[in-house]
């Protein structure tokens, strides 16, 4: 990878504020700010939760038709 690539990379995570950059001379110090990230994983996990629970009420709904079709929809001719 070269220097232009890798300082590219960096930008892009400092611009995230997930770096924190000092420049010292010709030296770059980097230091990793993690928490932005704890944000992400906490949007992230309530979102798989949501999206879990919407999932599975679609599955046991499709699994409940799929019974009714098996059986002949006998249980919507009964009145």
């Amino acid at each position: 990878m070269s220097l232009n690539a890798v300082s590219k990379h960096l930008m892009v995570l400092e611009d995230a504020g997930l770096l924190a950059r000092e420049v010292v001379g010709r030296e770059h110090r980097c230091a990793l700010n993690a928490a932005p990230l704890a944000e992400a994983s906490e949007w992230v996990e309530h979102y798989r939760r949501f999206w879990e629970t919407q999932l599975d009420s679609l599955e046991e709904f499709l699994v409940h038709k799929n019974e009714e079709v098996k059986d002949g929809g006998a249980d919507d001719d009964v009145a």
